[in-house]
């Protein structure tokens, strides 16, 4: 529990920081963490299931220094999430914040898996390719096609648009 107490102290004192050091980034409090490149607002969480907040909150800051605002692909945002906690780690750096690699890779390893899940053909169980300019996968083994949610929160649906048969 001090732990915790302790890491939204930390928070409160960093989000005072960025908010003088970024004057045009607007920062608000919400139920989750994320970046609106539309509105260019970082929302963050006091929540408890965010055990880790300023840690989130420069990762937050680092896709917004970095322009991030759309992905063609998913694989698309899996690099976008990886350079955000590059860059997280070199602003972490500026304010004296610790970013364990463990966490990281725990973040990232989310992103993986919905990718994964997304790219696994309905028909084979194989690992489709996604075409550039749709949500549509392509299974390489058995030719199906099958289409994902335009939403990264949601759970990975695929609805199987053609299976060709031998």
């Amino acid at each position: 529990m001090a732990a915790t107490k302790w890491r939204k102290t930390l928070m409160k004192s960093l989000l005072r920081k960025l908010i003088v050091e970024y004057p045009e980034i607007n920062f608000s409090e919400g139920d989750h963490f994320y970046w609106s490149p539309k509105t260019v607002t970082i929302t963050y969480s006091y929540a408890p299931e965010h055990d880790m907040k300023d840690v989130t909150l420069l990762h937050e800051l680092a896709h917004a220094l970095l322009s991030h605002a759309s992905f063609t692909t998913d694989f698309e945002l899996l690099l976008m999430e990886v350079a955000a906690w590059d860059k997280a780690l070199l602003i972490g750096k500026l304010y004296a914040i610790d970013i364990p690699e463990d966490h990281i890779q725990k973040c990232l390893d989310t992103y993986r898996d919905w990718l994964h899940l997304r790219s696994t053909c309905p028909a084979c169980t194989c690992n489709g390719l996604q075409n550039k300019q749709s949500r549509e996968y392509k299974c390489p083994n058995c030719t199906a096609t099958w289409s994902v949610s335009a939403s990264r929160l949601c759970r990975p649906y695929r609805q199987v648009a053609k299976i060709k048969t031998p």
